[in-house]
């Protein structure tokens, strides 16, 4: 069992075991989540998909404050480097690394990625994450790809964390495909609502998720819940 607790956005605070993951902290300037205090946000690890503001804007301060370490790709790893991130885990698309609670795959994206001062973020991607209890796939910003079909093959997929909003990345239509290519009927919906171009509407998409048998689960900001 792990406990996710959402922050906004595409921002989740996933606990496994006694471990802490934090996955692209974009809070402090997303005002539909000033409930939540950065300032006392702790976690072991802040995984980051790709460059873009809407998913590193808090990463910084959390990672200095937590003494967390960050992982993402080598261009974004590297960024937050040389800002003073002390300890930080570059890799690159295909690569694992085990960590204290399991394992991560760095895996495929289709998106863009630059860094909030308008630095080249390399690549984006997203996170398939072993643990003792079970494996959970984490898009980030992404349309729908044929390579989530491997992500099927590799890894028995109990939910995935797939972006909704459209316009910018998948929209549900597409995001029931990519659950179906990763082998799993559970979607925790994120990427929608923050800003007017990924506004959707919310009773069709939970109709089309329902028709076509998937659970989707859409959180408040600030509520946790236990898979």
């Amino acid at each position: 069992m792990i406990e996710i607790t959402y922050f906004g956005h595409s921002s989740f605070l996933v606990k496994i075991k006694d471990q802490s993951v934090l996955f692209d902290p974009f809070i402090s300037p997303n005002p539909e989540a000033s409930s939540i205090d950065v300032d006392a946000l702790r976690a072991d690890y802040v995984l980051l998909s790709h460059g873009h503001e809407d998913h590193v804007a808090d990463a910084e301060k959390i990672t200095k404050n937590s003494n967390a370490l960050l992982i993402s790709n080598f261009e974004v790893a590297s960024w937050f480097a040389n800002k003073g991130v002390e300890k930080y885990h570059p890799m690159n698309h295909g690569g694992s690394k085990a960590l204290d609670f399991g394992k991560i795959k760095y895996v495929n994206a289709v998106h863009s990625s630059t860094l909030p001062d308008g630095s080249a973020g390399g690549h984006p991607g997203g996170f398939v994450v072993s643990h003792e209890g079970g494996c959970f796939y984490y898009a980030g910003d992404t349309a729908l790809t044929y390579d989530m079909k491997l992500i099927g093959e590799e890894f028995k997929v109990d939910f995935a964390f797939l972006p909704i909003g459209d316009n910018f990345t998948m929209g549900i239509a597409d995001a029931i495909k990519a659950a179906n290519f990763v082998g799993t009927d559970k979607i925790i919906g994120m990427h929608y609502d923050t800003f007017p171009y990924i506004q959707i509407d919310l009773e069709a998409t939970k109709k089309s998720a329902a028709e076509a048998g998937k659970e989707l689960i859409l959180l408040n900001i600030g509520e946790s819940i236990t898979l």
